[in-house]
């Protein structure tokens, strides 16, 4: 009896442009295991860096992938993946290795609290569907995203490496942020998804422009600029709450005044 078994392809003879997307995830998953082991030895600097490295490259794969329409099931599935590592695995053992480890047990619990919480928002992200009709819902996440939710726990650390403001006793505001952050993962508050702005081309130069500038905070205040940069989401996070609750009622009054009109014909 010959048993069909089906293959799993890295690279599909149909789309072999899913290589080098896919190659970019494999890559940000190397990133964030690495960013462990930075942390192991201490190393909480690169551990950072690594992590950061790693959400823009989960931002790149993806545009890359449509650019060359190299887009692909097992591509889509190895993102997921990464993300549980990068940014629900490694951040929580991070923060653990710094701080967490000073309150026993519970600390690791914390650990285990927000990687499920970060796998779980995942598995939901990828059965989100968005109606035809609401199209605008693809600018906004359902919860905060996995690289920026480890973006969030990780300020406690990036707050004392930047020497902005330095506590006796981070155990607690780390405590304290993991637990936040996880909530709002798996909460349905919703926050900007950045995927759909168009810059008009009038303001490319402008935009251009503060890119380099802010690259340039990035590489000669690194830590500052990172923690400014969390407490600015953390900022958009209400205001994106209210601008989807009003483009919600909108879409909602419109789709009552067409029932009525129908109901009008009949």
């Amino acid at each position: 009896m010959i048993e069909n078994k089906k293959e799993f392809k890295l690279i599909s003879k149909k789309n072999p442009k899913s290589l080098l997307p896919n190659a970019l995830t494999i890559f940000g998953v190397c990133l964030g295991l690495s960013s462990i082991k930075f942390a192991l030895d201490a190393n909480y600097g690169m551990s950072i860096i690594a992590i950061g490295f790693a959400a823009i490259l989960d931002t790149l794969d993806g545009r890359v992938a449509r650019l060359i329409k190299g887009t692909s099931k097992v591509g889509k599935e190895l993102d997921s993946l990464t993300d549980v590592i990068s940014f629900g695995v490694a951040p929580g053992f991070i923060m653990y290795f710094w701080a967490l480890n000073e309150i026993g047990k519970f600390g690791w619990l914390l650990v285990l609290i927000y990687a499920v919480c970060c796998a779980l928002r995942l598995a939901r992200f990828n059965l989100t569907v968005v109606n035809e009709n609401e199209t605008w819902k693809i600018n906004f996440f359902e919860g905060v995203p996995s690289p920026a939710a480890a973006g969030l726990v990780l300020l406690p650390l990036i707050l004392s490496l930047s020497g902005l403001i330095q506590f006796e006793n981070y155990a607690i505001i780390s405590t304290t942020t993991i637990l936040i952050t996880s909530i709002l993962m798996v909460s349905k508050i919703p926050t900007y998804s950045l995927k759909k702005i168009v810059i008009p081309r009038n303001l490319t130069i402008f935009l251009l422009l503060g890119i380099g500038i802010y690259v340039s905070l990035l590489i000669f205040y690194t830590f500052q600029t990172l923690f400014f940069s969390g407490m600015i989401y953390v900022l958009l996070i209400p205001i994106s709450y209210f601008h989807y609750a009003k483009k919600n009622k909108s879409t909602l009054m419109v789709k009552k005044d067409e029932e009525e009109e129908e109901e009008d014909i009949l």
